[in-house]
């Protein structure tokens, strides 16, 4: 198998700021090994070698015990199936998460804004709407600003346990539609979360708009790292048109940052892939022609 990452991997003025940033306020490990599968491990058929992973989280500063610790629960839960050959572990994406990894990767990398219709839909549901209705609906985009009334943009459909809403249009002035998608989703919430996450990779996009060299290895890292933050603001993000959105809303400006830095991680770090990553034979794992087409409308 190839040798683990060294110590001297990660730190150049590019990343240090941002490992050192969210060093102070960590993130679950079980979380970011999500992100590591969506993004890098899934294109290249989704089973990788524990010690590709182990690598990965040491530049992170991350110890072995707390990453075998995390697979086995996501292993325990579904997510991962496990399987040895010799000595060595290998860890696929389970079926139960290939929809929900399929969906959020449209979300991320593909997905904008459609053109306002002008309205909104209403579906009604009534104060006791069953918890799963609710979490139906919540995933599906929908927004709520009191109880019992969800709102979509129109011709968003129904998830199946909510078929038995009453359906509706609504329609009014854009500042009173403006105000209903204020009060349906949380868009300061959001729009805080968006500046942050700009605030947090700008120094980065400026230092390697000096020139700034990054190793393969921190290539990743930093790849991982930009998605990791990215997903969590953008898979809360209800996609609404501009039309309904406050006048500085930060959403565009932050997917551009993100677009920006991926087009430029996306070669050393899939080089880095290539010597690394293998799948039980030993082979490398195929690269995958895809992720450099991410974030181009419709990818």
């Amino acid at each position: 198998m190839p040798p683990l990452l060294t110590d001297d991997a990660a730190g150049p003025d590019a990343l240090g700021p941002i490992l050192a940033q969210l060093r102070a306020a960590p993130s679950r490990t079980w979380s970011i090994i999500i992100t590591v599968y969506g993004d890098a491990i899934v294109p290249r058929g989704g089973s990788v070698w524990l010690g590709t992973l182990l690598a990965f989280f040491k530049a992170l500063g991350v110890g072995e015990g707390v990453v075998r610790t995390a697979m086995s629960r996501l292993a325990s839960d579904g997510w991962l199936e496990r399987r040895k050959v010799g000595r060595n572990s290998f860890y696929r994406l389970a079926d139960k998460g290939r929809a929900t990894f399929a969906e959020a990767t449209r979300h991320i990398y593909g997905a904008r804004p459609r053109p306002f219709a002008g309205h909104f839909d209403l579906a009604l549901l009534g104060n006791g709407a069953e918890r799963a209705v609710r979490a139906a609906l919540e995933e599906a985009g929908f927004g709520t600003p009191a109880p019992g009334v969800w709102v979509a943009l129109a011709g968003q459909p129904l998830p199946a346990p909510a078929d038995a809403a009453l359906r509706l249009e609504v329609h009014g002035e854009l500042d009173t539609l403006r105000r209903l998608a204020a009060r349906s989703w949380p868009l300061a919430a959001t729009a805080d979360a968006y500046r942050r996450f700009v605030a947090t990779f700008a120094p980065m996009r400026a230092a390697l708009g000096r020139d700034a060299a990054l190793t393969d290895a921190d290539a990743l890292v930093a790849r991982v790292l930009l998605i990791h933050e990215y997903r969590r603001v953008v898979l809360r993000d209800p996609l609404l048109p501009a039309d309904v959105l406050p006048a500085d809303w930060p959403g565009e400006t932050a997917r551009t940052l993100c677009a920006s830095l991926y087009r430029d991680l996306v070669a050393p770090s899939e080089r880095w892939l290539d010597a690394h990553a293998v799948d039980e034979t030993g082979a490398p794992l195929p690269a995958a022609a895809a992720v450099f087409r991410r974030f181009q409308d419709g990818a």
